[in-house]
Parts: C-alpha cells; structure tokens; sequence
C-alpha cells in the first residue's frame, strides 16, 4: 500500500531540540520556567506589542478562560459562530452559560455579522439581556470580517472572544487574527500551523489581565507561605517543556504559513475548470489566510459527492476530513437558539478538508490530485 499521507503532520524545524536539551540541562522540565516566558514574548512580539500572551495547556483552556475574564457568568448567554469545532462553545457551558449559535457568512465560512446583529437584538428582546460575549471563529485559517463584527461589538458593548486558534499567521487588513477581541486564543495542538505537542495561549489586552489569568491557571494560589485559595482555580499552564518546543516553532512559522499557501495554490490550480468543485479563497484583499487546510465545496452531481471524494482519498491511504459539522445541528446543543438559514449546513454537506500539512511534498500532493480526478 501506498505511505500513507495525514491531513496535517506536525513539522519541527531543526531548533526545537536544542531549546529542549536546555529544559533538561537546567531541570527546567516541570510547568512553568524561562522557556514559556520566552515563548510567550515571542508570540507576543509577532502578533501586538501592546498586547500580553499567556501560553496554556490547550486553546480549549484559553476559551474558558477568556470567557471567564469576560465577565460570563452562569444564566448568561455567549452567541458563538455555528460553523466550528465543538471547542469554541463547549467552554460555554463549563461556565453553567448558555450558547446561542450563528450561521456564516458563504465566502469566508464565518460568522455573519447581519445574523449576529439580528441575534443580539432579539437575545435582549426575548431574555431582557444582552449575550454577554461573542465567540467568532477564523475557520481553518480563514479569517472573519472582524471590522464589522468589532464594530457590533463596540455598539452593544459586547466583549469579543476571537477564536484564533487555526489561524495564527492569518491577517484582516493587515492586523494579526487573534488580537481584534477583548482576549484572543490560540492553539498549537499537534496538527496545527505550529506545534507544541499541545497547548494553546490568551491573548490578553494587558499586563493587569494577563497576571490575572497566570493566577486561574495555576490553581489560583494566594501569595502565601502555605496554600491558601479564595477563587476556583485551574490547572491550565503549559509545561516549560512545551514552550521550548514552542520557541523553535516560532523560528519557522512563516515558513509555516507561506508553505501551507504554496499547497493551497496548488490545489487550486489542480482543480481549476472543473464544474462543481470550488476551492475556498479569500472574499478580497482584506483577507489574509494561513490556509492551514485547504478547503473544497463539491456539488453533488451522481455519485460524486464530498463524502465519495473523501472514500476515494481513502482507499488510497490519503487522509481528508469532512467539514466540521454546525453546532447547531450536534444533539448536545440542540436545544440552544439558532440564528440563520441553511448555509452553514450546506457547507457542512459539500465541504471537503484536504491534507495540507507544510511537510507535504510537490509528489504528495499529485498523489492527492490524482485520487480526486478519478471520482
């Protein structure tokens, strides 16, 4: 059988060990120590001076806590992009909070901000109460139009969670994703543009906020000789070894970035004139994306569907992945309010995730092309 190509492999970049041998070197090896620190200024310096990162042990973790910081507090509702991995609104209800979900936008896959004004609006209306945040998310690398989705936000007074966790090294008129938001998340789990086994960070606005969550996510531990707690803490920091892993990482992200752009190219090429088949591409100028994977909508025509696609890929040992399927439409959340039509749920049907991982080669990639031509 053909070797089998995954939908997004991790990459090291050659440094990543050397940063690790020091951890061991110094005994660095339990969480917390200069290697987080150093990671977090180097996230820092490439997405906002201005702004403070915490690095955490999962993006999920940053959500709840960005979430937290917001302000959201049990009985509260959070409108949330429907279109997305169940990370963005599980953390919702870990905060005994309510989600209200979004459909998007056709171009981008994001959240709509006409239905996300329309949702505000009627939340106060039926509820007496405005959402007491907003989670849009960048699907895979793509980003939202944070300039109308910050300008609602500014006009309810409506904090913003950005989940930027597919997307670091994506751009909205030229400003990092990930720092529009009150808080912004990432991640670095293994199948992300970059890698720290797992992890995730919060992008925080200042150093005030950014102590705060350093203080929930080591248990909330009170400066004193013994342990002493007045808040429910979280065991949430990244461990020293991860974040040396994370400072090699960050040596090679643009290349990162570029490479995965240099696929998305590719496949777009591939694919060009054939009826049916459209591959995801910027809506305009404003927007900047990581493609971190490359994405398909297919029509149905006879037995070709994305699903036949993804079977075909398959058969030949290739990894793809399906859409991820609209909260909304998951049984855990079928009870939550929905704004919106059907377009999340007709991208979800005729969506398609190739393998778009930096390490794939030019010869990989012919691989994939010439499973696809044959269905």
């Amino acid at each position: 059988m053909n070797e089998r190509i995954v939908l997004s492999l991790p990459h090291m970049g050659g440094t990543e060990q050397k940063y690790i041998d020091e951890a061991f070197e110094t005994n660095w090896i339990l969480p917390l120590g200069p290697h987080v620190n150093e990671f977090e200024r180097r996230l820092q310096q490439y997405l906002a001076p201005d702004k403070h990162v915490v690095a955490l042990s999962a993006g999920t973790a940053a959500i709840h806590l960005g979430l937290l910081m917001a302000g959201v507090e049990p009985g509260d509702e959070v409108i949330c992009q429907s279109l997305t991995f169940s990370a963005s609104a599980n953390p919702i209800v870990y905060l005994g909070a309510r989600p209200v979900f979004v459909d998007s936008e056709e171009q981008s896959m994001n959240m709509d901000p006409v239905l996300l004004e329309e949702a505000i609006v009627d939340r106060k209306r039926r509820t007496g109460l405005y959402p007491k945040a907003i989670i849009p998310v960048h699907l895979y690398g793509m980003p939202a139009n944070m300039e109308k989705i910050m300008e609602i936000s500014r006009r309810y007074n409506i904090p913003v969670v950005e989940d930027a966790a597919e997307a670091l090294g994506s751009k909205f008129k030229g400003q990092p994703c990930g720092t529009f938001g009150l808080y912004g998340i990432l991640s670095f789990n293994g199948n992300k543009i970059i890698t720290t086994s797992g992890g995730g960070a919060l992008i925080c606005p200042d150093r005030e906020s950014a102590e705060r969550v350093k203080f929930l996510s080591t248990q909330a531990r009170e400066d004193r000789p013994y342990y002493y707690h007045t808040t429910i803490g979280y065991n949430y920091r990244l461990s020293n070894v991860s974040g040396a892993i994370g400072c090699g990482q960050m040596e090679v992200l643009d290349k990162r970035v570029e490479r995965r752009r240099q696929i998305h190219r590719i496949y777009t090429e591939m694919l060009d004139g054939y009826k049916g088949i459209r591959v995801q591409q910027e809506p305009g100028d404003d927007y900047y994306s990581n493609f971190w994977l490359t994405t398909l909508q297919v029509e149905p025509q006879g037995n070709r569907t994305a699903d036949s696609i993804r079977l075909a890929l398959a058969a030949e040992n290739i990894e793809s992945r399906l859409l991820w399927r609209p909260m909304h439409m998951q049984p855990v959340f079928a009870e939550c309010p929905y704004y919106g039509g059907k377009t999340s749920e007709k991208l979800f049907e005729n969506g398609l995730c190739l393998a778009s991982g930096s390490i794939l080669t030019d010869e990989q990639i012919e691989r994939v092309w010439q499973a696809v031509k044959k269905v």
